[in-house]
């Protein structure tokens, strides 16, 4: 996935802001929560994508090559992974875990807050589950 992908792709998911912080990190977020990361790695100059996801996910992403616990995140009890490389999983796979981390993200808003968004979160983990 290039960085334009990334962009491209999490600018489908509605109600995401996106704004560029820490140094030339592009953040997404969805009302005010931070649901992915994506920046150039030092070495190689290959674009690490960052996202939350869910315990299960976590313990089985963490251990696969091209995946790691996220640096500062996961150090912090936090269940979010980092994809190094396309070769581990592929962009139709990142885009789902994107979205799962939207989700996610959603899912810990204020109720007034998805209301005011008109995000039916209940609906989107029965959607999930089915």
């Amino acid at each position: 996935m290039t960085l334009d992908g990334y962009n491209t792709f999490c600018s489908t998911l509605a109600h995401a802001s996106h704004v560029v912080q820490w140094g030339d990190a592009h953040v997404w977020k969805i009302g005010g929560k931070v649901f992915a990361v994506a920046h150039w790695g030092e070495e190689e100059r290959k674009l690490l994508v960052t996202f939350k996801c869910s315990p299960l996910s976590y313990d089985l992403l963490k251990e696969q090559p091209g995946l790691q616990p996220a640096p500062y995140l996961a150090s912090r009890g936090l269940k979010w992974i980092q994809r190094t490389g396309k070769d581990s999983m592929s962009d139709a796979t990142l885009r789902k875990y994107l979205t799962q981390s939207y989700w996610l993200a959603a899912s810990n808003l204020p109720k007034k807050t998805l209301r005011d968004l008109k995000l039916d979160v209940d609906a989107q983990r029965i959607a999930a589950k089915g």
